[in-house]
């Protein structure tokens, strides 16, 4: 039984893998498509900056996925190794969306004081 809830785990994790994956994409190319007006003759003040916080946010969210997936793949029976791979990767995936994080608020209060002013 325990083995059967593995292979189902696994399955799983890997679906979510594929979803954080999609996530990732979708905001790639969605700043992409909003970035080139950015880079043209025309160009709105302040857009890159709207078009990065956009992206974080997506990027946020693929991370969290990836995370997710990890600790799906090893709930069940995990060995000291698994735990310990786990603990690295969450602490490392954790530490990027704290400061990407920071970074995307930092530049919401900016824009709200420029909206302000």
């Amino acid at each position: 039984m325990e083995e059967l809830i593995k292979i189902a785990c696994g399955y799983i994790a890997l679906l979510v893998e594929a979803v954080a994956a999609l996530v990732i994409a979708y905001g790639t190319i969605e700043a992409l498509i909003e970035l080139i007006p950015a880079l043209g003759p025309h160009r709105e003040t302040g857009r890159r900056r709207k078009v990065w916080r956009r992206f974080g946010v997506w990027l946020l969210l693929g991370l969290e996925f990836e995370l997710a997936a990890d600790i799906i793949r090893t709930a069940i029976a995990p060995s000291w190794t698994d735990i310990g791979q786990l603990a690295a990767i969450a602490a490392i995936r954790t530490f990027l969306n704290f400061f990407l994080e920071e970074d995307i608020e930092k530049l919401h209060r900016q824009n709200e004081e420029k909206a302000v002013s």
